[in-house]
């Protein structure tokens, strides 16, 4: 009797289940993914990237001298290390006091990351064309 009253249920009203069902598999889902971003976001902001320790360690230069190897100048606690990196191992080449120039000297309009750099070209070109503009002005106004 208990098998026929669902099975009743079932037939007038199995559209509506099936639609509850879907759209509980979705709510599930979607708190399922939440979850996922919330961590993912939760390791960006306190994971084990975050460079707790850089005041006491600061990369001076790059360059690479071949696919994977490069030399890295690195200063810690007053003192320039010369690393040789590449293949998974990091190797010493040399050590030295950094020249008296390199502290004081302030980074060159090309120096930083790409973002400094193209807001300073941003600033820059703003600048140049407010002048034609102001100059056109004045050229017109006086005519």
């Amino acid at each position: 009797m208990k098998d026929e009253t669902f099975q009743q249920a079932a037939q007038s009203g199995g559209d509506g289940i099936g639609l509850l069902m879907i759209g509980k598999t979705a709510i599930s889902l979607l708190i399922v993914i939440a979850i996922i971003l919330g961590c993912a976001w939760l390791l960006k902001r306190l994971g084990p990237n975050r460079r707790a320790g850089t005041q006491h360690l600061r990369v001076v230069a790059s360059t690479p001298v071949g696919q994977r190897e490069r030399v890295v100048i690195v200063e810690v606690a007053d003192r320039w290390l010369v690393l040789g990196v590449g293949g998974g191992q990091v190797t010493k080449l040399d050590s030295m006091d950094p020249p008296a120039t390199a502290a004081v000297a302030d980074p060159s309009p090309a120096a930083g990351s790409f973002a400094s750099r193209f807001g300073q070209a941003l600033k820059h070109n703003a600048r140049e064309s407010l002048k034609r503009q102001t100059s056109r002005a004045n050229g017109r106004g006086d005519s």
